[in-house]
């Protein structure tokens, strides 16, 4: 802005051009703009203008017509999904898997976060947090093969132990009954210590001066958790919570895929590979565009419904 004076004496203000301010908000943060730049497109190249194939979840799709040149056929393909008899054990697949894995995973970085915010000796922590990091970084893949590995009722470690105790051996991912607990376990393992990093960190944040108060008045250790570090990250864990709640239905295709085999199938088809095999083994691209389709609108209601309770309950959500 410039100031300028009229003949009355009175201070008028005068606003630049908008382009001119557009030019230099651009020169000042051309770095940030820069750095901004590279996610957004990601975003708008691989998520958003992919939308623009969804219609064919409305159409009977043939390669040769196009999307365009392809017929519509209104909702006959989520019909057929909701009448099929595939619809409730994957419904129930997906959502026992998801529901277990929040039950059981979702505290334990939680925990290990406040277990690590409470030792003392700085470089033990230390070295059980990387210690806890490391299975984060290993490949589903490689992950998935060390579980036929260790579960192997042959000579799998575990097979071992329960055969050293009298027992007969199981084939844990043989069995449709041990899928679920196998699956979530294993994702614990692999993901506890990453996940922690953000309970991490609001721990950090934590002001000293409310423990030094909190000693003072002669509170001890699990006072200080309950009454200090749980309510200091609770905005944080009803955060994560929200988008734990919002992705139930998309559980991870590749380890469930990989998991999965034709002695487990009862337990381990979710929807994520129903949709690969009707969609790109059996090339229905339509009828699993419509599965997919009904499987994000479900996210998003869940999704806005959580924070919508979360909002009312706690006054702490996402928007």
């Amino acid at each position: 802005m410039k100031k300028s004076s009229n003949e009355g004496g009175a201070v008028r203000v005068s606003k630049r051009p908008l382009a001119y301010r557009i030019r230099r908000n651009l020169y000042k943060d051309w770095q940030l703009l820069l750095l901004c730049a590279l996610p957004v497109l990601y975003f708008v190249i691989f998520h958003y203008i992919p939308m623009y194939g969804v219609q064919i979840a409305f159409k009977d799709f043939r390669a040769v017509d196009g999307i365009w040149g392809s017929a519509w056929c209104g909702f006959d393909h989520f019909k057929r999904f909701f009448s099929s008899s595939q619809f409730w054990p994957l419904i129930k697949n997906t959502l026992g898997l998801s529901f277990l894995q929040i039950l059981l995973g979702f505290p334990v970085p939680i925990l290990f976060a406040i277990m690590l915010n409470q030792m003392k000796n700085e470089k033990y922590r230390k070295f059980v947090q990387s210690v806890a990091y490391c299975p984060h970084f290993i490949s589903v893949v490689v992950l998935t093969g060390m579980l036929y590995i260790f579960l192997s009722p042959r000579n799998g470690i575990l097979n071992n132990i329960i055969q050293f105790f009298g027992g007969d051996p199981i084939f844990f991912l043989g069995e449709a009954k041990y899928f679920k607990m196998t699956f979530v376990l294993s994702g614990i393992w692999q993901n506890a210590g990453w996940s922690a990093i953000i309970y991490i960190a609001a721990l950090a944040g934590i002001s000293p001066d409310l423990y030094e108060a909190a000693q003072v008045d002669g509170a001890n250790k699990w006072q200080r958790i309950w009454y200090i570090d749980i309510p200091g990250i609770l905005p944080t864990i009803i955060m994560m919570l929200i988008l734990e709640v919002g992705k139930v239905m998309n559980l991870g295709f590749q380890k469930a895929y990989l998991m999965q085999n034709a002695q487990n199938l009862a337990a381990s088809e979710i929807i994520s590979t129903y949709i690969y095999k009707v969609g790109l083994i059996d090339a229905q691209y339509s009828y699993s565009t419509a599965i997919n389709l009904f499987n994000n609108l479900v996210n998003i209601i869940l999704l806005v419904t959580v924070n919508w309770i979360a909002k009312k309950t706690t006054e702490n959500s996402l928007w």
